[in-house]
């Protein structure tokens, strides 16, 4: 039997515009203050 490894490929970004905000849904806390109307994306702390 062969295994075959390959990686998952998340699909094509969402085009922007210029002089519009990009259509991300998310955004890192340290970007936050250059997109204020995005939503902050957190990641849970490990213990």
């Amino acid at each position: 039997m062969v295994t075959i490894k390959a990686d998952i490929k998340p699909g094509p970004k969402r085009k922007t515009e210029e002089g519009k905000e990009d259509r991300r849904q998310r955004v890192t806390p340290e970007n936050q203050p250059k997109h204020p109307t995005l939503k902050p994306h957190d990641h849970d702390k490990k213990n």
